[in-house]
């Protein structure tokens, strides 16, 4: 195996200015340095990444936490932030938290621990900012889809409110006066969705839609369509807005279950527009985020302070969403 020493004999210098021209951190010359690199083409010498970014003091490591890998929208943001670190020669570190606060913390403890060079956080479970800012201390942390209220870091994410605003205007075009949201309690951008949809819901002069939690998941989409069974065999509730797609797909199964078709005898919509949205029957009318964007973006915003060595500022940046209209919302049925 061809070593630093080898690739200094050849160039006729020390492996201090080996190592110097390979880490940048000290001058050599461009007449020494065109030695040195010709030396390492002729051996077919390849620095060892690991040693070069210990002696840089970095690990090109980035974490990356998220609350909920088999939920595929978290699945596509973790894709498009491995894409934006690979293209800057950065690997990931992937923690997926169960939206559970203690485990947060620990990945969180883990990651400071463990001398990644910066955190993308896409929290489930968040911690407070004073919390935040004292696991992590001065490691520069990145916010996307999900903020931490109060804390000092970018934030990538999606106009949340806007994105309820367009649901409950689509339900009352076609007629619905009597919703039902399944949202989640301790997530700002699912009381954003649901604060977006009932103030829209409301100055449309609709009662106030019944809301209940469906903890952000499949199973808690079922649950929460239990509880509202009986409203919607009754025609209390004609109309269901679930805060993102998987407890959507979750009141649909429920539903069915009980005999009760989607949308003839209640309209469902969803927020996030994952994958399975276009494929199930019938297709899931939801709002679409820009996956890929959100965690590129985030990524980028991060690797690029990293690499200019400049400090994070706490900026917001919003993406857009749109509602993509299928098959699961409809006219309500008339008695």
């Amino acid at each position: 195996m061809v070593s630093i020493a080898d690739v200094a004999a050849r160039a006729g210098v020390s492996q201090t200015t080996v190592s110097h021209t390979l880490s940048g951190k000290r001058a050599v010359s461009p007449q020494v340095q065109a030695r040195v690199r010709a030396a390492m083409a002729e051996l077919g010498y390849r620095p060892r990444r690991t040693a070069q970014n210990l002696a840089e003091g970095r690990t090109r490591l980035v974490g990356l936490i998220v609350p909920d890998i088999s939920n595929s929208f978290f699945a596509e943001l973790a894709k498009g932030i491995e894409e934006a670190a690979i293209r800057a020669e950065y690997n990931l570190v992937l923690c997926n938290s169960g939206f559970n606060h203690e485990r947060e913390v620990l990945y969180l403890e883990t990651i400071q621990s463990r001398a990644v060079d910066g955190v993308v956080y896409a929290t489930g479970a968040p911690p407070t900012d004073s919390e935040l800012a004292s696991l992590l201390g001065d490691l520069p942390l990145v916010l996307v889809d999900e903020e931490v209220p109060g804390a000092r870091a970018p934030l990538f994410v999606s106009d949340n409110e806007k994105g309820g605003r367009l649901v409950a205007e689509h339900l009352r075009a076609l007629g619905h006066t009597r919703a039902a949201v399944i949202s989640t309690q301790g997530l700002v951008s699912a009381q954003n969705r649901t604060d977006g949809f009932v103030r829209t819901w409301r100055e449309a002069g609709c009662p106030p839609p019944v809301v209940v939690d469906g903890g952000f998941t499949y199973d808690g989409g079922v649950a929460a369509a239990g509880e509202l069974l009986e409203a919607v065999r009754r025609e209390r509730i004609t109309a269901v807005f679930a805060t993102n797609d998987l407890m959507a797909l979750g009141a649909v199964a429920r539903f069915e279950q009980a005999g009760l078709g989607c949308p003839a005898d209640v309209s469902i919509v969803g927020f996030d527009d994952i994958a399975f949205a276009g494929l199930v029957r019938p297709r899931l009318t939801t709002v679409r985020q820009d996956v890929a964007q959100l965690g590129q973006q985030a990524a980028r915003a991060l690797i690029d302070a990293l690499e200019e060595k400049k400090p994070l500022t706490p900026t917001r940046r919003v993406f857009a969403v749109e509602l993509h209209v299928r098959e699961s919302s409809g006219p309500p049925a008339r008695s």
